[in-house]
């Protein structure tokens, strides 16, 4: 009869637990997100200062950038990061990424499997609200899909320029799900480049490519 009662208990709370599991999930991308933002902002930064050709934000790289692989070569030569930190923060339920470094000075990094995180290419003269990064389920104004990792159609991880993120629900994915398609960029976000009130969906053109 306890088992019974336990099954029950556990059949009607499923629903609840598997959405916490889920929304914990997310938050650890959204931390290993912020981290990577950190070491990013800190090198772009320290470019600005220094006037460093190599200590840019991503878009900002006229050539030799092409890949997060190569942006990645950029944070681990230059000390902002380090490869094992790097896989970590690449990697979620479903989307395994594996980073290893080249014996060559200086070592480039080569990257495996899927990462769970996609990197936009911001330059320094976009607003604060262009996005940075977010996880890979996510194209930019368009519906969430269930097949894609990490994180299906349950949601999805924002990194803005300015270092706001969050976590988001599946229905915040599109402009249909606010206002207008200005609060659609101030909430989530803007491609980089893009004029205010302009949302087209599709981000194919504006992200690092991704193993």
């Amino acid at each position: 009869m306890v088992i019974l009662i336990a099954a029950v208990v556990l059949v009607l709370t499923w629903p609840a637990l598997k959405d916490a599991l889920n929304k914990r999930q997310m938050t650890r991308t959204m931390n290993n997100t912020r981290e990577l933002y950190l070491a990013a902002f800190h090198m772009a930064t320290d470019g600005a200062a220094s006037k460093h050709v190599n200590y840019k934000w991503p878009g900002d790289y006229t050539v030799g950038v092409a890949t997060l692989a190569d942006y990645s070569s950029k944070l681990v030569q230059n000390g902002y990061l380090k490869a094992d930190d790097l896989e970590r923060i690449l990697s979620a339920p479903g989307a395994n990424c594996s980073v290893k470094t080249s014996e060559s000075t200086p070592a480039t990094v080569s990257l495996s499997g899927r990462s769970a995180l996609k990197i936009y290419k911001v330059k320094a003269a976009d607003p604060s609200t262009t996005i940075f990064a977010a996880s890979a389920n996510y194209i930019y104004d368009t519906d969430l899909t269930a097949a894609i990792t990490p994180f299906g159609d349950k949601g999805f991880v924002i990194m803005r320029k300015s270092g706001d993120a969050g976590v988001y629900k599946k229905n915040q994915a599109t402009t249909a799900g606010w206002p207008d398609a200005a609060e659609f960029q101030n909430k989530i976000g803007r491609l980089p480049g893009a004029t205010d009130g302009s949302v087209a969906a599709g981000d194919g053109d504006n992200v690092l490519t991704n193993p």
